[in-house]
């Protein structure tokens, strides 16, 4: 019987695997040993062609021995993220350059996110730029604030913005003048991440002041993410809400006090409901009204 290395030996694809397997295994004893040159661009080089590689636990190994050599190996990355024709090793160095979150990335990342062809290469290089940080916030603005780009790219783009966080607050405070009320929409979903990494920030300040603001689309916005994040405070500027002359906010208030589960929204509620004449705005202002007194039975009963 023909042992493994025979058989290598005459398939081309094991032969390549097995180099593969020996690369990965001179590189991990180069850093173990902390002999590994990090100036060596042909070996990294060599590794990333093996991120073509059929093997999904093997393209991982790579990446995280290139995420271990750190911003060294960005170079080379960013090369093959640019030029190289084989998708599967474009998606391989996106998603390696978010374990090294290398700064000096960030432009070939906005490139990649906004022209690749490969919606993988796309995502991965988006999520890069969230688990950069605070340096890549500048970019993921000017692309919400660009005509230019589809609503796709502008809701991944809001989704590094809100993963982001905390760590961008400043830069997302100052982006609420923004004359886009789609930057603004998204800045208000982002805020509300600072909010929960932060209560103390002052961002639920933010949120209750975005209540006003004179897009729609921001208006409901913050009252979703108030909402969710169950906010009390807001529970007035909310009622309030429920008085705008346009329905969609009004809907938004009602559901927002529906979550926020205030049980001295109930009357209020009740008093909307009767002035309401919108029959999509009732029937959303019905269900908060039942499950808020649904909580009140619930009450009684502890």
């Amino acid at each position: 019987m023909l042992n493994s290395e025979t058989k290598a030996g005459d398939d081309p694809i094991l032969q390549a695997q097995a180099q593969t397997d020996a690369l990965i295994q001179t590189v991990t004893e180069q850093i173990t040993l902390h002999t590994f040159d990090p100036n060596d661009e042909e070996l990294m080089g060599q590794m990333v062609e093996s991120f073509a590689d059929s093997r999904g636990m093997v393209r991982l190994r790579i990446a995280e021995t290139l995420g271990e050599i750190g911003e060294p190996a960005t170079p080379v990355l960013l090369e093959a993220l640019t030029n190289h024709p084989n998708p599967v090793v474009r998606r391989a160095c996106a998603k390696t350059l978010t374990l090294i979150a290398d700064p000096k990335a960030i432009p070939t990342l906005v490139h990649a996110f906004l022209n690749d062809q490969d919606t993988v290469v796309q995502g991965s290089s988006v999520g890069a730029l969230a688990r950069t940080g605070e340096p890549a916030v500048p970019d993921l603005l000017k692309i919400l604030e660009s005509p230019e780009h589809p609503e796709s790219i502008k809701g991944h783009a809001a989704w590094a913005l809100a993963f982001i966080g905390a760590e961008a607050k400043e830069h997302l405070y100052q982006a609420l003048s923004s004359d886009s009320e789609g930057v603004r929409a998204a800045v208000v979903g982002a805020i509300a991440k600072v909010a929960q990494e932060d209560p103390k920030a002052g961002a639920f300040d933010i949120l209750i002041n975005a209540l006003a603001d004179p897009s729609e689309t921001v208006r409901c916005e913050a009252a979703a993410v108030l909402g969710n994040l169950a906010h009390k405070p807001a529970v007035p500027t909310l009622l309030e809400l429920l008085k705008h002359p346009e329905a969609e906010s009004r809907k938004s208030a009602a559901l927002a006090l529906m979550k926020i589960r205030d049980n001295s929204a109930v009357e209020p509620l009740q008093a909307a409901l009767n002035q309401e004449q919108e029959a999509g705005v009732q029937s959303v202002i019905k269900l908060a009204i039942s499950q808020l007194e649904k909580q009140l039975e619930e009450d009684d009963w502890e």
